[in-house]
Parts: structure tokens; C-alpha cells; sequence
């Protein structure tokens, strides 16, 4: 039991985390997005609501921190607009929802006057695109009537990519990936989590999909991609506020804007992979 402890103590010591909590918030949140899909999907989408007006509160509190005040009640109401029409609309619903509530919240900012607008109208901006734009996709993924098999692929890509990151970067990763960005983040890590997220893909596209286990190879790769940018980006948000976490909610991993991190840059990019087998199949290419 002392060498386990001893184990864990070195790789929370490196990793800058506590690994038990990290897994078990992971397991649970698995757990709740099955139980989700596999009950009504419509709760799913309420769940990534949620998780997207958490994060639009972290958010706000990491601007506030640096004299950035972005409108929290305008921004939370557009969110919930944009993710219902997601829903109930599908991706027309989604660019619509967007191109009324940019204006509308940049409208809303006037009667401040034109002090610190350029700041304020940009973070505003920022935080609609990043949280419940790229969110919708989440929802996307969700709607068709194989929205159960669709997310899980999801699941499965997104945490292949981070968990395999992560203990391969713990456990051999020496040459920093993006040193002044992410230190902790290393160039043994990314190639530790291609061979399994493509690996994984393969299996998800080939188990869950019914699908040619090639393009889960292929989405695999985009997703190591996608996944891993969307990572540096808010790492790079986070440096440049000077803070380590977004929020304290799910131990292990900080706020609910660190879970979602890699999630949001990957969610649009599988969405439009799946559309384009989907037409290619229906179109006798595939």
C-alpha cells in the first residue's frame, strides 16, 4: 500500500493534480452523460445548458479578476437561447440564435458609454463563440435518432486523448510541448495520446458506429488535434490572467471550463466529420 501511495503522491507531484479525484470526477461524469442519453436525450442537452452557464460564471469571475466586465445575465440568457434552439432547431437553429444574440449583446453594452467598449465587446464576443457556440455542437451530436452511439464515440475519442496525454506525459514525457504556454504539457504526451485516441476511434467507429473502422482512425487524429488545441488555448486565456484553474467545482481538474477545454474545439470538428460520412453514405460513396 505505501508503494501504491507513493506511486500516486509522484504522479499527482508531476502532473500538478490529484489523480484519484481526476478519475473519479471523470467516471461520474461519464456515468451522468450515459444516463442521459440513454434515458431522454433532451436531458443531455439540459446538461450541457448547465455546464455552459457554469462556465459562463467562471468565466466572468477570471475577466472580473483582470478589469474585464462582460455582461453575465445577457450572456447566461443567450446561452440557454442559443443551446434551446440548438435543440429544437438543429444547426440552423444554432447559426441563427448567434447572429441575433452577438448584436443584441453588443447593443446591450452602449449604455455603458465608449469607455473600455473595444475590451468589453471583445471578451463578450469571445465568451459567446467559445462557450454555448461551440457547445451547440455537443447538442448537435446529440439530436439524430443514433445520438446515444454519436456522443459516446465522442466520449470515448475525447477521453482517449486526454487520459492517454496525460500518463504518458506523467509518466515519460520530458520535451516540453508548448513551454510557455502549457508547461507541463510534452511533445511524448501528444504522440502518447494520437496512438491511442486513433486506436480508440477505430474500435468506438468500429463497436459503437457500425462504421469502417478507418474513419474512427481518421477522427481520432482530428480529435488529438482539435482536442489538444482547444487545451492550449484556454492555457493560454489562463497564463495571460494569471491564474491555474478556471473554478474549483469538479475536483481534480478545477472548474468546469477546465473539463470543457478540450471538449469545445473537438465537438464541431466530429460533427462535421459524421455529417460528411453520413452524405457520403447516403450518396453511395461510402
Amino acid at each position: 500500500m505505501s508503494d501504491l501511495h507513493s506511486i500516486n503522491e509522484a504522479i499527482n507531484k508531476r502532473a500538478g493534480r490529484k489523480l484519484l479525484p481526476s478519475i473519479a470526477v471523470s467516471l461520474s461524469l461519464v456515468g451522468l452523460v450515459w444516463f442521459a442519453l440513454a434515458y431522454q436525450r433532451i436531458i443531455f442537452a439540459a446538461l450541457v445548458t448547465v455546464a455552459v452557464v457554469l462556465g459562463i460564471r467562471e468565466l466572468n469571475k477570471a475577466f472580473t479578476a483582470v478589469d474585464i466586465h462582460i455582461p453575465l445575465w445577457s450572456l447566461t440568457t443567450a446561452a440557454v437561447g442559443l443551446c434551446a434552439s440548438t435543440w429544437f432547431g438543429g444547426i440552423s437553429g444554432l447559426a441563427v440564435a448567434t447572429a441575433i444574440s452577438l448584436p443584441c449583446l453588443l447593443v446591450l453594452l452602449l449604455p455603458r458609454g465608449v469607455e473600455n467598449f473595444v475590451k468589453t465587446a471583445s471578451a463578450s464576443a469571445l465568451a459567446l463563440i467559445y462557450l454555448p457556440f461551440l457547445a451547440g455542437f455537443l447538442i448537435l451530436l446529440a439530436r439524430p435518432y443514433n445520438g446515444f452511439d454519436r456522443v459516446m464515440t465522442f466520449v470515448v475519442l475525447v477521453g482517449c486523448n486526454d487520459t492517454f496525454a496525460y500518463l504518458t506525459g506523467v509518466l515519460i514525457g520530458k520535451r516540453p510541448l508548448a513551454p510557455k504556454i502549457s508547461p507541463k504539457k510534452t511533445v511524448e504526451g501528444l504522440f502518447g495520446s494520437l496512438i491511442f485516441t486513433v486506436l480508440g476511434g477505430a474500435l468506438a467507429f468500429h463497436y459503437i458506429m457500425n462504421s469502417h473502422w478507418w474513419l474512427g482512425a481518421l477522427a481520432g487524429l482530428l480529435t488529438v488535434f482539435t482536442a489538444t488545441s482547444g487545451d492550449l488555448i484556454e492555457s493560454a486565456l489562463k497564463r495571460d490572467m494569471a491564474i491555474k484553474d478556471m473554478g474549483s467545482l469538479l475536483p481534480g481538474h478545477g472548474g468546469v471550463m477546465d473539463r470543457l477545454d478540450s471538449v469545445l474545439f473537438a465537438a464541431p470538428a466530429l460533427w462535421l466529420a459524421l455529417e460528411v460520412v453520413r452524405r457520403a453514405q447516403e450518396s453511395g460513396l461510402l
